[in-house]
């Protein structure tokens, strides 16, 4: 491109943009579930950025096949409208007793049918659950800003383009302990963080 050609309104506008995105860092690490082989899904996340965020037009999806939730965990943005679909060759339901999702049920329905909810509540862990198959569950977190990430196979999670400033960074499981870790984050660079968790006390 050509800068000298552009208008200067324009010219200026490209310049904040540029430098707006270059103002950001990143957070990278790998999660280890003590005890446990299993290392993917692990949730990390920034507890609260100050500013305000649209959710995404594209929906949200967790099916139901092979008799599980997939994903198990689904982070979303505050806002965000679920479709939960049944893969299924058997009927399905979805409910939650979260008060913080509304304690909705969507009813039963069969194969290849979706059945929809927007999750509007920053900071609400929905346990979504089937009437049908008892042994069934799944969580979703609905979070305050797009900055998090799950972790692969490996454990290893990033976080990208976050603005400058100081937050805490959330890694959550169902089944093990939540850590808080504090973070800074620079205009450039990465911040490396690295945990094991701990599995919650029976």
């Amino acid at each position: 491109m050509n800068y000298k050609l552009l208008p200067l309104s324009i010219f200026l506008l490209l310049s904040i943009l540029i430098i707006r995105t270059t103002m950001a860092g990143d957070i990278k690490g790998k999660i280890r579930l003590k005890g446990s082989v299993r290392s993917a899904g692990i949730l990390v996340y920034i507890e609260h950025v100050d500013s305000t965020f649209t959710p995404p037009q594209k929906h949200a999806v967790m099916d139901q096949k092979d008799l599980m939730f997939v994903p198990e965990v689904l982070p979303i943005l505050a806002g965000t409208t679920v479709d939960f679909l049944n893969s299924d060759n058997v009927l399905h339901n979805v409910f939650t007793p979260s008060k913080c999702a509304g304690s909705f049920n969507l009813g039963t329905w069969p194969k290849d049918k979706i059945r929809s909810h927007i999750f509007t509540k920053a900071g609400c862990f929905a346990t979504i659950l089937c009437d049908v198959h008892p042994d069934m569950q799944a969580w979703i977190a609905v979070l305050q800003n797009p900055y998090f990430a799950q972790t692969n196979k490996s454990g290893d999670y990033e976080i990208k383009n976050v603005p400058p400033g100081k937050y805490n960074l959330i890694v959550w499981e169902p089944f093990y302990e939540t850590k808080t870790l504090h973070v800074e984050i620079k205009k450039t660079g990465v911040s490396e963080l690295n945990l094991i968790l701990k599995r919650k006390s029976q």
